[in-house]
Protein backbone atom coordinates (compact mmCIF):
# COMPACT_ATOMS: atom_id res chain seq x y z
CA UNK A 1 0.00 0.00 0.00
CA UNK A 2 3.02 2.07 -0.77
CA UNK A 3 3.61 2.57 3.00
CA UNK A 4 0.39 4.43 3.62
CA UNK A 5 -1.74 3.09 6.79
CA UNK A 6 -4.45 0.81 4.99
CA UNK A 7 -7.86 2.45 4.65
CA UNK A 8 -9.83 -0.05 6.85
CA UNK A 9 -8.97 -3.08 8.90
CA UNK A 10 -10.32 -6.48 7.87
CA UNK A 11 -9.51 -8.26 11.03
CA UNK A 12 -12.28 -9.30 12.63
CA UNK A 13 -14.56 -8.61 9.74
CA UNK A 14 -13.25 -11.70 7.95
CA UNK A 15 -14.44 -14.93 9.12
CA UNK A 16 -12.88 -18.51 8.62
CA UNK A 17 -14.53 -19.69 5.07
CA UNK A 18 -16.05 -16.87 4.07
CA UNK A 19 -16.65 -15.95 0.35
CA UNK A 20 -15.82 -12.43 -0.32
CA UNK A 21 -17.69 -11.16 -3.84
CA UNK A 22 -16.07 -8.12 -5.42
CA UNK A 23 -16.78 -5.97 -7.89
CA UNK A 24 -15.78 -7.03 -11.99
CA UNK A 25 -13.08 -5.62 -14.42
CA UNK A 26 -13.06 -1.79 -14.29
CA UNK A 27 -15.57 -2.10 -11.56
CA UNK A 28 -13.07 -3.40 -9.07
CA UNK A 29 -12.96 -1.22 -5.79
CA UNK A 30 -9.04 -1.84 -5.95
CA UNK A 31 -8.84 0.77 -2.84
CA UNK A 32 -10.61 -2.04 -1.02
CA UNK A 33 -9.18 -5.73 -2.57
CA UNK A 34 -5.51 -4.31 -2.29
CA UNK A 35 -6.21 -3.65 1.20
CA UNK A 36 -7.60 -7.24 1.59
CA UNK A 37 -4.80 -8.69 0.08
CA UNK A 38 -1.72 -6.95 1.63
CA UNK A 39 -3.70 -8.36 4.75
CA UNK A 40 -4.82 -11.77 3.91
CA UNK A 41 -1.83 -13.42 5.77
CA UNK A 42 -2.81 -12.61 8.64
CA UNK A 43 -6.42 -13.00 8.23
CA UNK A 44 -8.49 -16.58 8.07
CA UNK A 45 -8.60 -18.69 5.17
CA UNK A 46 -11.27 -17.51 2.95
CA UNK A 47 -12.53 -17.36 -0.99
CA UNK A 48 -12.90 -15.07 -3.07
CA UNK A 49 -15.40 -14.81 -6.18
CA UNK A 50 -14.08 -12.46 -8.83
CA UNK A 51 -14.81 -12.12 -12.72
CA UNK A 52 -12.51 -10.31 -15.61
CA UNK A 53 -9.48 -8.98 -13.69
CA UNK A 54 -7.67 -5.86 -14.98
CA UNK A 55 -6.11 -5.01 -12.16
CA UNK A 56 -2.31 -6.23 -10.64
CA UNK A 57 -4.24 -6.99 -7.35
CA UNK A 58 -4.48 -10.65 -7.19
CA UNK A 59 -0.62 -11.27 -8.74
CA UNK A 60 0.86 -12.26 -5.56
CA UNK A 61 -2.61 -13.52 -3.41
CA UNK A 62 -0.98 -15.40 -0.59
CA UNK A 63 -2.07 -19.16 -0.45
CA UNK A 64 -5.04 -18.66 2.53
CA UNK A 65 -7.04 -17.22 -0.27
CA UNK A 66 -8.79 -19.56 -2.83
CA UNK A 67 -10.40 -18.05 -6.00
CA UNK A 68 -13.28 -18.76 -7.88
CA UNK A 69 -14.76 -17.37 -10.83
CA UNK A 70 -17.39 -18.14 -14.35
CA UNK A 71 -14.02 -17.74 -16.51
CA UNK A 72 -10.92 -16.88 -17.06
CA UNK A 73 -10.45 -13.70 -18.47
CA UNK A 74 -7.30 -10.52 -18.36
CA UNK A 75 -5.27 -11.37 -15.08
CA UNK A 76 -7.37 -13.94 -13.98
CA UNK A 77 -4.75 -16.42 -16.01
CA UNK A 78 -2.03 -16.22 -13.64
CA UNK A 79 -4.45 -17.53 -10.87
CA UNK A 80 -5.68 -20.00 -13.38
CA UNK A 81 -1.84 -21.06 -14.41
CA UNK A 82 -0.91 -21.45 -11.35
CA UNK A 83 -4.00 -23.91 -10.52
CA UNK A 84 -5.53 -22.05 -8.15
CA UNK A 85 -8.82 -20.55 -9.65
CA UNK A 86 -11.91 -22.61 -9.46
CA UNK A 87 -14.08 -22.28 -12.60
CA UNK A 88 -17.35 -22.69 -12.57
CA UNK A 89 -18.77 -23.60 -16.35
CA UNK A 90 -21.90 -21.32 -16.27
CA UNK A 91 -23.36 -18.62 -18.49
CA UNK A 92 -22.67 -15.45 -17.34
CA UNK A 93 -27.03 -14.69 -17.35
CA UNK A 94 -27.11 -18.00 -14.95
CA UNK A 95 -23.96 -17.23 -13.20
CA UNK A 96 -25.52 -14.09 -11.80
CA UNK A 97 -29.12 -15.40 -11.67
CA UNK A 98 -27.16 -17.97 -9.01
CA UNK A 99 -26.35 -15.03 -6.69
CA UNK A 100 -30.51 -13.80 -6.99
CA UNK A 101 -31.56 -17.16 -6.22
CA UNK A 102 -29.34 -17.80 -3.74
CA UNK A 103 -27.09 -20.69 -4.70
CA UNK A 104 -24.15 -18.39 -4.49
CA UNK A 105 -24.21 -17.00 -1.00
CA UNK A 106 -21.79 -14.08 -0.10
CA UNK A 107 -20.55 -13.43 3.25
CA UNK A 108 -18.65 -10.15 2.30
CA UNK A 109 -19.13 -7.96 -0.51
CA UNK A 110 -17.03 -5.56 -1.81
CA UNK A 111 -18.12 -2.73 -4.20
CA UNK A 112 -17.42 0.12 -6.22
CA UNK A 113 -19.74 2.94 -6.11
CA UNK A 114 -20.12 6.63 -7.71
CA UNK A 115 -22.12 9.30 -5.92
CA UNK A 116 -23.91 12.07 -7.25
CA UNK A 117 -26.39 14.60 -5.28
CA UNK A 118 -26.78 12.11 -2.62
CA UNK A 119 -27.72 9.48 -4.68
CA UNK A 120 -25.40 6.13 -5.25
CA UNK A 121 -24.59 4.06 -8.42
CA UNK A 122 -22.93 0.79 -9.59
CA UNK A 123 -21.46 2.89 -11.74
CA UNK A 124 -19.50 0.75 -14.21
CA UNK A 125 -20.91 -2.66 -13.85
CA UNK A 126 -24.75 -4.10 -12.92
CA UNK A 127 -23.78 -7.59 -12.53
CA UNK A 128 -24.02 -10.40 -9.41
CA UNK A 129 -22.68 -7.17 -7.03
CA UNK A 130 -25.82 -5.98 -6.18
CA UNK A 131 -27.78 -9.36 -6.05
CA UNK A 132 -24.65 -10.62 -3.58
CA UNK A 133 -25.10 -7.59 -1.34
CA UNK A 134 -28.82 -8.42 -0.99
CA UNK A 135 -28.02 -11.89 1.37
CA UNK A 136 -23.97 -10.69 2.44
CA UNK A 137 -23.34 -10.34 6.51
CA UNK A 138 -21.10 -7.41 5.56
CA UNK A 139 -21.36 -4.87 2.63
CA UNK A 140 -18.32 -2.56 2.17
CA UNK A 141 -18.41 0.47 -0.29
CA UNK A 142 -15.53 2.37 -2.08
CA UNK A 143 -16.70 5.42 -2.90
CA UNK A 144 -14.69 6.65 -6.21
CA UNK A 145 -15.44 10.43 -7.23
CA UNK A 146 -13.93 9.37 -10.26
CA UNK A 147 -16.07 6.48 -11.65
CA UNK A 148 -19.23 7.30 -13.58
CA UNK A 149 -23.02 7.74 -12.11
CA UNK A 150 -24.62 6.00 -14.95
CA UNK A 151 -28.09 5.43 -15.03
CA UNK A 152 -29.82 1.70 -14.52
CA UNK A 153 -27.11 1.04 -12.01
CA UNK A 154 -28.59 3.38 -8.82
CA UNK A 155 -27.73 1.41 -5.97
CA UNK A 156 -31.21 0.03 -4.77
CA UNK A 157 -32.16 1.67 -1.48
CA UNK A 158 -33.60 -1.69 0.71
CA UNK A 159 -29.72 -3.24 0.07
CA UNK A 160 -27.67 -1.83 2.98
CA UNK A 161 -23.84 -0.59 2.81
CA UNK A 162 -22.65 -1.49 6.10
CA UNK A 163 -19.42 0.70 5.93
CA UNK A 164 -17.62 3.20 3.56
CA UNK A 165 -14.23 4.35 2.07
CA UNK A 166 -12.83 6.77 -0.07
CA UNK A 167 -11.34 5.56 -2.98
CA UNK A 168 -7.28 6.00 -3.59
CA UNK A 169 -7.20 5.90 -6.89
CA UNK A 170 -9.31 6.11 -10.20
CA UNK A 171 -11.34 3.41 -11.37
CA UNK A 172 -9.18 0.48 -13.40
CA UNK A 173 -9.01 1.38 -17.06
CA UNK A 174 -8.49 -0.52 -20.20
CA UNK A 175 -7.48 0.94 -22.99
CA UNK A 176 -8.05 -0.59 -26.93
CA UNK A 177 -5.07 -2.84 -28.36
CA UNK A 178 -3.78 -1.53 -31.17
CA UNK A 179 -5.18 -3.29 -34.29
CA UNK A 180 -3.28 -5.29 -36.58
CA UNK A 181 -3.37 -6.65 -40.67
CA UNK A 182 -5.20 -9.62 -39.46
CA UNK A 183 -7.77 -8.42 -36.95
CA UNK A 184 -8.51 -6.15 -40.14
CA UNK A 185 -8.95 -8.17 -42.32
CA UNK A 186 -11.60 -10.08 -40.12
CA UNK A 187 -13.18 -6.60 -39.80
CA UNK A 188 -13.74 -6.41 -43.40
CA UNK A 189 -15.17 -10.06 -43.88
CA UNK A 190 -17.29 -9.29 -40.57
CA UNK A 191 -18.43 -6.04 -41.46
CA UNK A 192 -20.04 -7.51 -44.77
CA UNK A 193 -22.41 -8.89 -42.41
CA UNK A 194 -23.63 -5.92 -40.75
CA UNK A 195 -26.05 -3.63 -42.07
CA UNK A 196 -27.34 -0.35 -40.91
CA UNK A 197 -29.83 -0.62 -38.75
CA UNK A 198 -28.53 -3.05 -36.84
CA UNK A 199 -27.62 -3.66 -33.10
CA UNK A 200 -24.59 -4.81 -31.81
CA UNK A 201 -23.67 -6.73 -29.02
CA UNK A 202 -19.74 -7.97 -28.70
CA UNK A 203 -16.64 -8.14 -25.73
CA UNK A 204 -13.15 -7.52 -25.07
CA UNK A 205 -10.52 -7.69 -27.71
CA UNK A 206 -8.46 -6.31 -30.80
CA UNK A 207 -11.13 -8.02 -32.90
CA UNK A 208 -13.90 -6.25 -31.64
CA UNK A 209 -12.18 -3.13 -31.66
CA UNK A 210 -11.57 -3.63 -35.28
CA UNK A 211 -15.10 -4.30 -36.08
CA UNK A 212 -16.43 -1.20 -34.51
CA UNK A 213 -14.03 0.85 -36.46
CA UNK A 214 -14.76 -0.41 -39.28
CA UNK A 215 -18.62 0.37 -39.26
CA UNK A 216 -17.99 4.70 -38.78
CA UNK A 217 -19.60 5.01 -42.02
CA UNK A 218 -22.84 2.72 -41.18
CA UNK A 219 -26.02 4.33 -40.40
CA UNK A 220 -28.69 3.69 -37.14
CA UNK A 221 -26.88 1.39 -35.90
CA UNK A 222 -27.63 0.78 -32.21
CA UNK A 223 -25.76 -0.90 -28.68
CA UNK A 224 -27.46 -3.81 -27.08
CA UNK A 225 -24.24 -5.62 -25.34
CA UNK A 226 -22.94 -6.94 -22.50
CA UNK A 227 -20.46 -3.93 -22.57
CA UNK A 228 -19.31 -0.88 -24.31
CA UNK A 229 -15.40 0.37 -24.27
CA UNK A 230 -13.93 3.53 -25.77
CA UNK A 231 -15.33 2.61 -29.82
CA UNK A 232 -18.77 3.16 -29.38
CA UNK A 233 -18.13 6.42 -28.17
CA UNK A 234 -16.19 6.95 -31.78
CA UNK A 235 -19.27 5.60 -33.16
CA UNK A 236 -21.92 7.66 -31.41
CA UNK A 237 -19.56 10.81 -31.87
CA UNK A 238 -19.84 10.62 -35.83
CA UNK A 239 -23.22 9.24 -36.16
CA UNK A 240 -23.04 5.78 -36.85
CA UNK A 241 -24.83 4.80 -33.66
CA UNK A 242 -28.53 6.49 -33.38
CA UNK A 243 -30.11 3.10 -31.59
CA UNK A 244 -33.27 4.53 -33.71
CA UNK A 245 -33.95 1.46 -35.16
CA UNK A 246 -33.14 -0.93 -32.41
CA UNK A 247 -37.13 -1.76 -31.53
CA UNK A 248 -37.07 -0.97 -27.78
CA UNK A 249 -35.13 1.36 -25.87
CA UNK A 250 -35.24 3.84 -28.94
CA UNK A 251 -32.01 6.17 -28.42
CA UNK A 252 -30.27 4.59 -25.35
CA UNK A 253 -27.25 2.74 -25.92
CA UNK A 254 -27.94 -0.51 -23.49
CA UNK A 255 -25.19 -2.45 -21.48
CA UNK A 256 -24.36 -4.54 -18.45
CA UNK A 257 -20.36 -3.24 -17.96
CA UNK A 258 -18.86 0.03 -18.75
CA UNK A 259 -14.80 -1.37 -20.05
CA UNK A 260 -12.46 1.48 -21.20
CA UNK A 261 -10.52 4.49 -20.54
CA UNK A 262 -11.29 8.17 -18.86
CA UNK A 263 -12.75 9.35 -22.04
CA UNK A 264 -15.35 6.81 -22.01
CA UNK A 265 -16.39 7.16 -18.29
CA UNK A 266 -16.64 10.83 -18.99
CA UNK A 267 -19.20 10.28 -21.65
CA UNK A 268 -20.97 7.64 -19.36
CA UNK A 269 -21.82 10.09 -16.84
CA UNK A 270 -25.01 11.30 -16.17
CA UNK A 271 -25.59 10.55 -19.44
CA UNK A 272 -29.07 9.61 -19.68
CA UNK A 273 -28.53 8.15 -23.28
CA UNK A 274 -26.59 5.38 -21.63
CA UNK A 275 -28.13 2.60 -19.73
CA UNK A 276 -26.40 -0.03 -17.37
CA UNK A 277 -28.91 -2.57 -16.65
CA UNK A 278 -28.81 -5.74 -14.86
CA UNK A 279 -27.83 -8.87 -16.77
CA UNK A 280 -31.60 -10.08 -16.70
CA UNK A 281 -32.27 -7.50 -19.26
CA UNK A 282 -28.76 -7.30 -21.27
CA UNK A 283 -28.30 -11.29 -21.16
CA UNK A 284 -31.94 -12.34 -20.56
CA UNK A 285 -33.57 -14.69 -23.04
CA UNK A 286 -36.30 -12.52 -23.71
CA UNK A 287 -35.12 -8.81 -24.65
CA UNK A 288 -32.39 -10.01 -26.84
CA UNK A 289 -35.15 -11.79 -29.13
CA UNK A 290 -37.16 -8.47 -29.33
CA UNK A 291 -34.42 -6.10 -30.62
CA UNK A 292 -34.73 -5.77 -34.85
CA UNK A 293 -31.52 -7.33 -36.63
CA UNK A 294 -29.03 -7.73 -33.09
CA UNK A 295 -25.45 -9.07 -34.48
CA UNK A 296 -23.75 -10.68 -31.90
CA UNK A 297 -20.07 -10.74 -32.48
CA UNK A 298 -17.82 -13.12 -30.24
CA UNK A 299 -14.64 -14.61 -30.18
CA UNK A 300 -12.81 -18.48 -29.75
CA UNK A 301 -10.32 -20.48 -29.10
CA UNK A 302 -11.02 -22.96 -31.60
CA UNK A 303 -13.76 -24.04 -34.17
CA UNK A 304 -14.55 -27.54 -34.98
CA UNK A 305 -15.57 -28.56 -38.67
CA UNK A 306 -18.97 -29.42 -37.60
CA UNK A 307 -19.34 -25.51 -36.25
CA UNK A 308 -18.49 -26.03 -32.80
CA UNK A 309 -17.12 -23.40 -30.68
CA UNK A 310 -14.86 -23.61 -28.35
CA UNK A 311 -13.94 -20.36 -26.12
CA UNK A 312 -12.85 -22.12 -22.40
CA UNK A 313 -9.84 -24.22 -22.77
CA UNK A 314 -7.12 -24.90 -24.40
CA UNK A 315 -4.83 -28.45 -23.90
CA UNK A 316 -6.86 -29.28 -20.72
CA UNK A 317 -6.15 -26.15 -19.18
CA UNK A 318 -8.94 -23.09 -18.79
CA UNK A 319 -7.62 -20.01 -20.67
CA UNK A 320 -11.38 -18.49 -21.49
CA UNK A 321 -14.73 -18.20 -20.50
CA UNK A 322 -18.38 -19.29 -21.40
CA UNK A 323 -19.32 -15.40 -20.85
CA UNK A 324 -22.40 -14.33 -22.65
CA UNK A 325 -21.57 -15.60 -26.12
CA UNK A 326 -24.45 -18.36 -25.91
CA UNK A 327 -26.44 -16.01 -24.37
CA UNK A 328 -26.33 -13.57 -27.34
CA UNK A 329 -25.92 -16.74 -29.90
CA UNK A 330 -28.91 -17.56 -29.14
CA UNK A 331 -30.35 -14.25 -28.79
CA UNK A 332 -29.56 -12.85 -32.22
CA UNK A 333 -30.76 -16.62 -33.80
CA UNK A 334 -34.33 -15.36 -32.19
CA UNK A 335 -33.63 -11.68 -33.39
CA UNK A 336 -36.01 -10.79 -36.38
CA UNK A 337 -33.51 -10.33 -39.10
CA UNK A 338 -29.94 -10.76 -36.54
CA UNK A 339 -26.73 -12.66 -36.72
CA UNK A 340 -24.13 -14.75 -34.96
CA UNK A 341 -20.85 -14.08 -35.52
CA UNK A 342 -18.01 -16.09 -34.68
CA UNK A 343 -14.81 -14.32 -35.40
CA UNK A 344 -10.95 -15.69 -35.11
CA UNK A 345 -7.70 -15.70 -36.35
CA UNK A 346 -7.44 -18.44 -38.86
CA UNK A 347 -3.73 -19.78 -36.56
CA UNK A 348 -2.63 -18.96 -33.00
CA UNK A 349 0.41 -17.56 -32.50
CA UNK A 350 2.23 -20.47 -32.23
CA UNK A 351 1.18 -21.06 -35.98
CA UNK A 352 -1.33 -23.97 -35.31
CA UNK A 353 -4.62 -23.67 -37.05
CA UNK A 354 -7.69 -22.55 -34.53
CA UNK A 355 -9.77 -24.25 -37.27
CA UNK A 356 -9.96 -27.94 -35.89
CA UNK A 357 -11.53 -31.39 -36.38
CA UNK A 358 -12.94 -31.54 -33.02
CA UNK A 359 -12.69 -28.84 -30.29
CA UNK A 360 -11.67 -30.37 -26.98
CA UNK A 361 -14.67 -28.39 -25.31
CA UNK A 362 -17.78 -27.15 -26.70
CA UNK A 363 -19.10 -23.80 -25.44
CA UNK A 364 -21.38 -23.11 -28.22
CA UNK A 365 -22.93 -25.96 -29.88
CA UNK A 366 -22.77 -26.57 -33.72
CA UNK A 367 -26.88 -26.47 -33.89
CA UNK A 368 -26.48 -22.47 -32.45
CA UNK A 369 -23.67 -21.22 -34.58
CA UNK A 370 -24.31 -19.13 -37.86
CA UNK A 371 -21.60 -17.63 -39.09
CA UNK A 372 -17.56 -18.15 -38.48
CA UNK A 373 -15.20 -15.19 -39.59
CA UNK A 374 -11.59 -15.58 -40.23
CA UNK A 375 -9.01 -13.37 -42.02
CA UNK A 376 -9.56 -15.70 -45.00
CA UNK A 377 -13.49 -15.46 -45.39
CA UNK A 378 -16.64 -15.84 -43.76
CA UNK A 379 -18.36 -19.48 -43.29
CA UNK A 380 -21.98 -19.16 -43.59
CA UNK A 381 -23.14 -22.59 -41.32
CA UNK A 382 -26.56 -22.22 -40.80
CA UNK A 383 -28.96 -24.58 -42.43
CA UNK A 384 -25.93 -26.43 -44.22
CA UNK A 385 -25.21 -30.10 -43.22
CA UNK A 386 -21.99 -31.68 -41.99
CA UNK A 387 -20.26 -32.25 -45.30
CA UNK A 388 -20.90 -28.80 -46.54
CA UNK A 389 -19.85 -27.25 -42.97
CA UNK A 390 -16.47 -28.93 -42.81
CA UNK A 391 -15.70 -27.69 -46.30
CA UNK A 392 -17.11 -24.20 -45.65
CA UNK A 393 -14.88 -23.95 -42.03
CA UNK A 394 -11.89 -25.42 -44.29
CA UNK A 395 -12.39 -22.99 -47.12
CA UNK A 396 -11.51 -20.06 -44.10
CA UNK A 397 -8.95 -22.09 -42.25
CA UNK A 398 -5.11 -21.03 -42.98
CA UNK A 399 -3.96 -22.31 -46.44
CA UNK A 400 -0.84 -24.24 -44.86
CA UNK A 401 -3.73 -26.39 -42.38
CA UNK A 402 -6.45 -27.17 -45.29
CA UNK A 403 -4.62 -30.88 -46.66
CA UNK A 404 -4.08 -31.94 -43.07
CA UNK A 405 -7.75 -30.53 -42.04
CA UNK A 406 -8.98 -32.41 -45.04
CA UNK A 407 -7.23 -35.52 -44.50
CA UNK A 408 -8.22 -35.51 -41.28
CA UNK A 409 -12.04 -35.29 -42.41
CA UNK A 410 -11.58 -38.33 -44.51
CA UNK A 411 -10.11 -40.32 -41.82
CA UNK A 412 -12.83 -43.12 -40.89
CA UNK A 413 -13.62 -42.92 -36.98
CA UNK A 414 -13.09 -45.28 -34.52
Amino acid sequence: MSGHASPIDFSGLIRNGDLVVCGQATAEPVTLTEALMTQAAQLPPFRMMIGPVFSETFSAACANVSFQSYGVIGNARRLARSGRLDVIPSNYSAFCADFAARRHRADVVLVQLAEAKGRLSASLSNDYVIDAARGARLVIAEINPDAPFTFGAEWPEDVPIHMRVAARRPPVELASTPLDDVSRQIASHAASLIGDGSTLQFGVGRIPDAILSSLSHARNLGIHSGLINDAVVDLIERGAVTNAEKGIDAGITVTNQVIGTQRLYRFAHENKAVAVRPTSYTHGQGVPARINRLVAINSALQVGLDGSVNSETLNGVHVGAIGGQLDFVRGANASPGGRAIIALPATASDGSSRIVANVETVTTPRADVDAVVTEWGVAELRGCGLAERARRMIAIAAPEHRDALSAQLRRPSG
